[in-house]
């Protein structure tokens, strides 16, 4: 497996559990051979560097199976990173000098988002170490990825006010209490309910079935579903859940 050594994809994977929009994160160590000292211990998101013949879409889908062994979920490409400095830091140095070190001092990488349902993501044996982050207590992180998460919130927080993404972040089955709380969690704002449950009731696109929650201590709610075929009929410019 030959890697192109100065070019990667890291994809920021977010998921949401009601409460917390979370991003994927894996535990990097590295002991010194012969005294074992922790000499590295933090976290980083999901990448890899290019393969050679690889094109970047299947790189970022490959990193996106492997990590969470899933498939033909959202994945959308949003910067490059190209920073001269992105690698210069010493525990960085460390790290590439130990475990790549064919790998160059500057390489670029391309930067993807994904949204799953976080309760169908199941890691590989291999990455027992990976886990979901609050976006707002993020650990330590390795490189520029504390930066490359922001810049991809940004972007996540303009696209949905523009397209109906954050159903990705639900399952199948989900309640409007439930979709209230994914708007304000990422937009970062306090919705007013009578009115957000207005706007909804406008959508076609969300369509109300004939069933309520189950297995729920509180009393069980209504359940919807998303339909892309009816939203790509009746779309409009903006989702704008402003108040």
């Amino acid at each position: 497996m030959e890697i192109i050594s100065n070019i990667s994809v890291d994809c920021v994977i977010f998921g949401f559990d009601n409460t917390c929009l979370n991003v994927l994160l894996t535990k990097r160590e590295l002991t010194d051979p012969l005294t074992g000292e922790l000499m590295i211990e933090d976290y980083t998101m999901q990448g890899h560097h290019a393969l050679v013949g690889e094109n970047l879409d299947d790189a970022a889908k490959r990193v996106l199976k492997d990590k969470t062994g899933l498939e033909d979920i959202f994945l959308k490409q949003f910067y490059t990173f190209g920073d001269t400095d992105r690698l210069l830091k010493e525990k960085d140095q460390l790290w590439l000098k130990t475990k790549f070190p064919m790998v160059r001092n500057h390489v670029i990488t391309v930067a993807y988002y994904s949204l799953v349902d976080s309760s169908k993501v199941k890691p590989y044996q291999q990455y027992q170490n990976t886990k979901w982050f609050p976006v707002k207590m993020l650990p330590e992180l390795g490189f520029d990825h504390e930066k490359i998460i922001r810049v991809a919130l940004e972007y996540l927080q303009e696209e949905i006010r523009k397209e109906p993404i954050g159903f990705e972040l639900l399952p199948e089955k989900f309640t409007l209490t439930q979709l209230q709380n994914l708007y304000e969690v990422i937009l970062d704002i306090k919705l007013d309910r009578r009115n957000f449950r207005k706007k909804v009731a406008q959508m076609k696109h969300v369509i109300p079935l004939n069933e309520k929650q189950k297995g729920v201590a509180h009393k069980p709610a209504q359940v919807f579903i998303f339909s892309r075929d009816v939203y790509n009929r009746t779309k409009k410019e903006r989702l704008d859940f402003s108040v």
